[in-house]
């Protein structure tokens, strides 16, 4: 192990330490023990981990002094090479758990799901995208709310965007921005044909409220109407439903979910800030594409993330080249398989990185 890494994570035991004497500070603040708690579960996994290193290191050094002794040599051996594997794998677990980690990854996130080409069809897709997401937040515990529903005419989607709360929500979907396409026979063609339609997602994290953009009351305008849907005899009758429009950049978002007009202008205000976020964190990100790109080229497919071939019964993931033979189960919301190779190929590119 380097020793800068060795100086990092002595470093990150002291700050440990730290913190636990003051989460037993009678002068502790509530708003700093929440602070403190949670920089204390993110610190408390690596300093364990390196507990273990220096515990198996300390073991591996004891084999070493017995090798000299005939009687004790075979059984030394067996302890050091052991010993010697498991410190390659407490090392690769630490660099792993050292990798810089994005701030928003534990928040709450807006799911955006938006038909694209290809019609009827691509709104019925949208449609299909959004309740695999949801059936996934479902397995995993995760709330789900419906801030906008747009229906198409056979019952698809032309627009929907829901708010996911719970642990690690935006983390665990911020790979699923992109463009998305299914390949099948729709149910309207009549010569059974297969189309490819497409349908787009955004993930955007809930912002931070001390973190959230400056938004000017001024670069605002926010118009009220009726809600429109099945909802009872409320629906029609008071103008609950907000839609709110950004002139500098001309982001308009909707909230009708609500029968509260406050709550529903409340609900469309975080979108708006996230995706005035979003918009801010893309830019940046394009210019450093850009710069990347004048270097080594492009490979960006972001266009076209994924492929649901429906006769095949397959998924592709086309940034990993990673096919799975369970659409079915992928719609449904059996999202893992396919989450944790993602995932596992963006720590790969950052040990590369660091490497």
């Amino acid at each position: 192990m380097k020793a800068s890494l060795r100086d990092k994570l002595d470093a990150l035991t002291r700050r440990l330490e730290e913190i636990d004497a003051l989460l037993g500070a009678a002068d502790t603040d509530a708003q700093r023990l929440r602070e403190l708690g949670s920089e204390r579960a993110e610190l408390a996994p690596v300093a364990q981990l390196y507990g273990e290193l220096r515990d198996t290191e300390r073991a591996a050094e004891q084999a070493r002094e017995l090798l000299g002794d005939p009687e004790m040599r075979g059984l030394a051996e067996e302890e050091l090479d052991a010993a010697r594997q498991r410190i390659a794998n407490l090392h690769e677990a630490l660099q792993r758990a050292l990798l810089p980690r994005d701030p928003d990854d534990r928040r709450p996130a807006f799911v955006e799901v938006r038909a694209g080409t290809g019609g009827e069809e691509s709104a019925l897709f949208a449609s299909e995208l959004a309740r695999m997401y949801t059936r996934y937040a479902e397995r995993r515990g995760w709330r789900v709310e419906v801030l906008q529903h747009s229906d198409s005419e056979l019952g698809g989607v032309k627009e929907a965007v829901l708010r996911i709360s719970g642990e690690g929500v935006y983390g665990r979907l911020k790979f699923e921005s992109g463009g998305h396409r299914v390949q099948r026979v729709p149910a309207t063609e009549a010569q059974g044909r297969i189309h490819t339609s497409a349908a787009t997602v955004a993930v955007m994290p809930e912002p931070d409220e001390q973190a959230a953009v400056a938004i000017q009351a001024s670069d605002l305008r926010i118009d009220t109407f009726r809600s429109s849907g099945a909802g009872g005899q409320h629906i029609n009758k008071t103008d609950s439903a907000v839609r709110i429009t950004h002139l500098p950049t001309g982001l308009v978002v909707e909230c009708q979910d609500d029968r509260s007009q406050h709550r529903n202008k409340a609900r469309a205000m975080e979108v708006l800030a996230a995706r005035l976020q979003q918009r801010q964190r893309q830019q940046a990100q394009e210019r450093e594409a850009a710069q990347r790109r004048s270097l080594v080229g492009s490979g960006d497919r972001s266009d076209r993330i994924r492929t649901y071939n429906v006769p095949q019964g397959r998924v592709t993931d086309h940034r990993i080249n990673l096919t799975l033979h369970k659409i079915d189960a992928i719609l449904g919301g059996d999202l893992d398989e396919l989450l944790d190779a993602l995932h596992a190929e963006h720590q790969a590119e950052q040990l590369a990185a660091l490497a």
